[in-house]
């Protein structure tokens, strides 16, 4: 029995990824990494990506004091006590965000929202990060416990390399990189952002639902795929499919009329029935061929978009 097993609901799983003919990893160069990730090298095999994402974490660079497992052992009985786990309140922080099952188990499902309580109680600055569910969600199909999930967790949120930019944690940042987002599309999705403006009455709402497309709606198969790339590569990789996700969506709707009242909803159905017209491999070579960016235009994007954010006093989130 593999010991990565316990959260995971095999008969939800894509079968390939128990095929055992993956090796060890063994290189620890960038450029070899990169490779291996975008070609999917330990996807195929699911205990060998649990060992690949413990390796990547670990060697994330963090706070000299964030929690592990043990600060989540001592915690967890406090927080969230005789409790059933299914009905615990979710922080404000994560903005009602989707929490995605993917392919857990009962307890797995359980886990997800202990585990973000626990997150709550010890990173006290978080004040915006939809995305978190979707990552630990995704996490504990590749850990052994939820201790284990946890400690992971916290190393991607407490990285300290300003080189490295991870997860959003402000809103601030979320609502730069949205902007961001919009920037990008407008330069390297020109014929995507006309249908955009032509069909919905606020095109930044929109974009503004880019990382919900990554975290929340993709499947785990390619969810995983992605998460595979972004823990070598970094941020950059998620604006690269979300732009490549836009442009199958024109490429697959342009001229048919749209199928709810929002493109927003279209979208997002899209992005979970991938499947039906995408491989994961696909989107990924898209997502790559697209000839663009540095980081280093981003970083620019970013910061330009967070200062016009903070001249104009948007730093939080305002109570519709």
């Amino acid at each position: 029995m593999d010991e990565y097993n316990r959260f995971v609901d095999w008969d939800k799983m894509d079968v390939t990824v128990q095929s055992q003919d993956a090796k060890e990893l063994t290189c620890t160069e960038f450029q070899e990494l990169k490779q291996l990730a975008r070609q999917g090298y330990w996807a195929k095999n699911h205990s060998l990506r649990a060992k690949v994402y413990h390796k990547l974490i670990s060697n994330i660079p963090c706070r000299t004091v964030t929690p592990d497992a043990n600060v989540y052992r001592d915690i967890v009985v406090k927080i969230v006590g005789k409790r059933n786990s299914s009905s615990l309140p979710l922080p404000e922080f994560v903005d009602n965000s989707l929490v995605p099952t993917y392919c857990l188990n009962a307890e797995g499902i359980g886990a997800v929202r202990k585990i973000i309580l626990c997150i709550a109680n010890q990173f006290p600055d978080i004040s915006f990060c939809p995305a978190l569910p979707s990552v630990i969600a995704l996490l504990l199909h590749y850990s052994k416990d939820e201790a284990e999930c946890f400690e992971q967790v916290c190393r991607i949120l407490a990285c300290n390399d300003p080189s490295k930019r991870l997860i959003d944690q402000t809103f601030l940042a979320f609502e730069s990189s949205c902007m961001t987002f919009g920037d990008l599309v407008n330069k390297y999705c020109q014929a995507a952002h006309k249908l955009m403006v032509a069909v919905s009455e606020d095109v930044l709402e929109v974009y503004s639902d880019w990382q919900r497309w990554l975290f929340g709606e993709l499947p785990l198969v390619y969810i995983a795929r992605v998460f595979d790339v972004f823990l070598v590569e970094g941020y950059k990789v998620l604006y690269r499919v979300a732009l490549a996700l836009l442009k199958f969506f024109h490429k697959v709707r342009a001229g048919q009329p749209l199928e709810s009242d929002s493109i927003q909803q279209d979208i997002r159905a899209f992005v979970r029935d991938i499947a039906k017209s995408v491989s994961p491999e696909r989107l990924l070579e898209k997502a790559f061929a697209i000839r663009l960016f540095s980081r280093k235009e981003i970083q620019l994007l970013q910061m330009a978009n967070e200062k016009a954010l903070q001249q104009k006093g948007i730093t939080v989130k305002q109570k519709r």
